[in-house]
């Protein structure tokens, strides 16, 4: 019998063995040309077995690069792309720094206080009045999904005047439009979670769903 465990390494498992098979036929051809032929049809192939791929903009160069990967890099064809170095491919990215400053206020989240900073450093302009507005009017939404009393404009103005130290301060003209009495603002994740779970529907008398 003839295992999987026995046989040669996958190098790309999403494309499977025929493909890697394909590409070591490639390989051997002695002609340049016929080399390259077959190549851009391997790639075809390539493409139909992982279509999900073709969510990149890049995918056909992406598509190559893998071709060459899976090859071993000993792939000696006329490419529409340059031929990818190991170095290249297998170098790892630069590792995030994590904020490790405690959250000022829970309710928002960093997000918001790095938004906070950004606008702050910005000079005073129509474009700077407009992001404050924006700001002040996510905050509080993002207050009534913890909060579900009324909050009034003033206090969102002032955490964000705390939030940044005092460097960010709310025009006096800026206001906040009023919300509707039946406005519900959940937590991220809350509407679909009740969705799947029927939290949101009942049926009528003929069996069909319906929203409350």
């Amino acid at each position: 019998m003839d295992y999987n465990t026995q046989r040669k390494k996958l190098i790309l498992p999403e494309y499977g063995r025929h493909v890697q098979k394909m590409l070591e036929q490639v390989k051997s051809v002695p002609d340049k040309e016929k080399r390259s032929e077959q190549a851009r049809a391997v790639v075809q192939v390539m493409t139909t077995l992982n279509p999900g791929i073709r969510e990149f903009n890049d995918y056909k160069h992406k598509l190559w690069d893998h071709a060459y990967v899976i090859a071993g890099y000993d792939l000696d064809i006329d490419s529409p792309y340059p031929a990818p170095e190991p170095a290249d491919l297998m170098s790892k990215p630069e590792k995030i720094k994590l904020q490790k400053e405690p959250i000022k206020a829970a309710c928002y989240g960093r997000n918001i206080e790095n938004m906070i900073n950004l606008i702050a450093d910005r000079p005073d302009d129509d474009v700077k009045r407009e992001m404050i507005l924006c700001l002040a009017t996510y905050m509080r939404q993002q207050y009534l999904i913890w909060n579900k009393d009324n909050v009034s404009e003033e206090t969102i103005f002032a955490d964000i005047e705390k939030l940044s130290d005092g460097r960010l301060k709310v025009p006096a003209d800026v206001h906040l439009s009023a919300i509707s009495h039946d406005a519900v603002f959940s937590r991220p994740g809350m509407n679909m979670a009740g969705m799947r779970n029927g939290g949101n529907f009942k049926k009528n008398k003929n069996g069909k769903k319906f929203k409350k």
